[in-house]
């Protein structure tokens, strides 16, 4: 959470949205996993995004136990595809679960078992919509240069967790993970290829559009 919050400002942020028992189903199998899922207010700017693009072909760069994912679904054109991304066997047996017990189509839905920078250079250029990042700190970098190719013009990425705790903001706080995210929220506003905002909702949400 944003530190600089009173404590009741970000839980009526976070709970302006309530979320239904699937989500919270997901969220506790999450937590369960040891996959810490994206808040509440987080999930819903998310769903936002895909509807407000209209979303047909998402990507998810770590998914979980599938609650970004249902976000993303809901959010999405009735025919769109997710494609989803994971290194944990077990997550993605979780997200199948969540995304059966909601009612998804599995035609809708396609998981990919391995390391995010094995699969992205495997994907086509310019063809999705809405990119969605909640995996390896560390490599947020590297996600945002496949990120940017992989977007179509009008196209949204979403980094999210890049406020860190608030970590970013401490100059001395010089850990890889850290580090990484200060170098993602860099390189995204250097880019003129994107438009960004930081949102700061749960630990931070970057977006950018892809303009060119």
């Amino acid at each position: 959470m944003t530190p600089e919050w009173p404590a009741g400002l970000r839980d009526y942020v976070e709970d302006y949205l309530a979320e239904d028992e699937t989500l919270s189903a997901a969220r506790a199998r999450g937590r369960e996993l040891g996959c810490v899922p994206i808040g509440p207010a987080g999930g819903a700017a998310l769903q936002f995004l895909a509807t407000a693009l209209q979303a047909k072909a998402v990507v998810e760069i770590g998914t979980g136990a599938g609650l970004s994912g249902l976000y993303l679904l809901r959010g999405m054109a009735q025919d769109g595809v997710l494609t989803s991304i994971d290194v944990q066997p077990e997550h993605q047996s979780a997200a199948r679960q969540a995304f059966a017990g909601a009612g998804v189509a599995p035609g809708r839905t396609r998981l990919i078992m391995g390391s995010a920078l094995d699969v992205l250079p495997r994907l086509t250029d310019e063809g999705y919509d809405l990119i969605f990042v909640d995996a390896m700190k560390t490599e947020y970098p590297a996600y945002y240069e496949h990120g940017v190719r992989l977007l179509r013009p009008g196209g949204v990425v979403a980094f999210d967790n890049v406020l860190w705790g608030g970590r970013v903001a401490d100059p001395n706080d010089q850990e890889p993970q850290t580090n990484a995210m200060r170098e993602v929220a860099h390189l995204v506003k250097q880019d003129e290829r994107l438009v960004p905002v930081l949102l700061p909702i749960g630990d931070g949400l970057l977006v950018a559009a892809k303009v060119n």
